[in-house]
Order: structure tokens, then sequence, then C-alpha cells
């Protein structure tokens, strides 16, 4: 089968598509998946350039980048039920594993991993789901907040910072979301019930709307310490990357890892659940061939994109 991933690491001009063995067939409580879909995250670029090197322990190269995948079931394992081969189907991949991630054009994952791609969807649509959907709702559940306490989401024009809007609606939240100029009516189209201007002043503005402080911040721009006059005392903060400096006035920090996810595939149905009733977006923004992987993460790295950049496999 044909994989895109790095025989060195390096800049994009590293991947490259490669012929390996297929994988096997899938073991208990296993589906093997025809990938045709592999959504780019920042993280797949961590895996391309060598940052991830100390993670893969003495896994031979191809190193295969890709947390996000869409297709069709070919095989289930024992002790596999709800699932058929034919069946499309999104999945979250941890590529640091010994067989790789996504981009891959068969992969075998725990059937947790797994749920059915929403309805009426391309399987470029699809893989745009898993990986940011389940760190949005990992990110309010660590939150713990109920119906009728407010939230600010910073980033909230990225993907990640659109599920936790869209999500925080759904239940039921306050949402405060900060947005450039140009981005203002792509937030409030996701729901956010007032927006701020995005900066490094960004708190002081969420403080003129909400002057006791909102209860939580999503902090989807990775703002750190910025953010937490923003929020009231005793409150809390979600990070998607180790939080830098110190809290204050007893907030908590709760460091977001989407692996906890990684085969929370109850979560990950509710998501797909949840698109199909246009509760969540997938926004993909751009496919490419397995050829052009190294273009789709040179675009990821310009930064600018809204919504998801697809490799097509």
């Amino acid at each position: 089968m044909r994989v895109v991933g790095v025989v060195e690491f390096g800049g994009p001009e590293a991947l490259q598509v490669v012929e390996v063995p297929d994988p096997p067939a899938p073991g208990n409580g296993e589906l093997k998946i025809r990938v045709h879909a592999a959504t780019v995250n920042p993280t797949d670029t961590y895996m391309r350039n060598g940052s991830y090197k100390p993670l893969l322990g003495d896994t031979p190269p191809p190193y295969i980048p890709g947390m996000d995948a869409a297709g069709i079931v070919m095989e289930v394992g024992d002790g596999v039920t709800g699932f058929q081969p034919g069946d499309r189907v999104m999945a979250m991949v941890m590529p640091t594993r010994r067989e790789g991630g996504a981009y891959a054009e068969q992969i075998v994952v725990p059937v947790g991993a797994v749920a059915h791609a929403p309805q009426g969807t391309s399987h470029a649509e699809a893989a745009t789901l898993p990986m940011n959907g389940l760190t949005a709702r990992l990110s309010l559940d660590k939150l713990g907040l109920q119906p009728g306490q407010t939230i600010a989401v910073t980033g909230a024009a990225g993907c990640y910072g659109g599920y936790v809007v869209q999500l925080a609606k759904a239940d039921g939240l306050l949402v405060i979301a900060d947005a450039s100029e140009a981005d203002d009516e792509l937030v409030r189209s996701l729901g956010a019930d007032i927006v701020v201007r995005r900066g490094d002043d960004v708190a002081a503005r969420i403080r003129e709307v909400a002057p006791d402080g909102v209860d939580a911040v999503a902090d989807g721009a990775v703002q750190n310490t910025l953010v937490l006059p923003a929020i009231r005392d005793g409150g809390a903060v979600a990070t998607i990357r180790p939080f830098q400096g110190e809290t204050e006035r007893g907030i908590t920090v709760h460091a977001i890892w989407v692996s906890e996810y990684a085969t929370a595939g109850d979560k990950l149905a509710e998501l797909g659940r949840q698109a199909d009733e246009g509760l969540v977006t997938l926004r993909l923004a751009q496919t490419f061939a397995a050829e052009d992987a190294g273009e789709a993460h040179a675009t990821l790295e310009r930064g600018g994109t809204r919504g998801r950049l697809v490799i097509e496999l």
C-alpha cells in the first residue's frame, strides 16, 4: 500500500509517497479501514520535522503522520459490534504508535477510535472532525461548566476554537469569542453570543463585556497568562499547549491532551450526530493529492487557513 511519510526528517519537501506492506488483519476489538482522506494538523509537522523523534523509540522509517482519517471499513476483528465492511467511518489515530498515523491507504485501529461518518459528507469532510472535535469536547468536559455559565474562547476562528464555540453553545453556555475584523462574521456564524477583537489585550476586552470575569477560557490562541485577567477568581482555563507562566487567584489550569480521548468512540459518535443536526460545522478548506502532501504542510505552516487541509489517498 501507499503511505505518505518521511524517511529523513525535514521541511515539507521531506514528505514522500512510499510503498510499504499492507497491515495485518485486524485483531480482537480492531477494524481495518481503507483510508480515503487524512487531515493535516500542526502535530503532523512535528512528526515530519523530527520534534517527535524521542517518542518514536526504535520505530523504523518511514514515519507516517496523521491523526484524522476517514474511509471505508475493510475488515472487522473479533469482538467488534456496530460496524461491518463497507461502512463509511472516521477515526482518530495516534501517529507515534509503531504502525504510524493516518497518511496511509490502510490502517488498523481499535474500534473505540472509530465512529460512523456524518451523513451526506465526503470522506474529506468527515476527516476534518475527529481530532479537533475531540480536543474541543475534552476541553469542555475538563472545564465542567453548567448551562448558563460563561466561557471565553481565544483563537475562535481556528478549527479548535470554532468547535469549542459550537459545542459550548450546544451545552447551553454563554460564549464570548475573539476575532479579527476579517473573521468577525465567521465567528458570529459559529454561534458566539459576543465577539471581541483579538490581541494581547483580549482579557481587557472580555472584562468590558463580562465585568465579573468569565467562568472559564478555552485558550485556542495559546496566550497563556495574558488570558488570566479575564477569568473570575476560582475559574479555569483549558490550554492546548503546556501552560507558560504561573496561575493566579485560584484559577485552575487544565492541560488538554487529546490522547485521553483516543478511544472515546462514544464521544466521536456524538460529534458525528451533532454534525448531522447542524450543531457542528465541518470546515474543509482544500484537498491535496498524496503526491502534494508537502504543499499541504507548507500551506498550513504559512498560516491564515480557515478550515482544514486534507490529503486524499
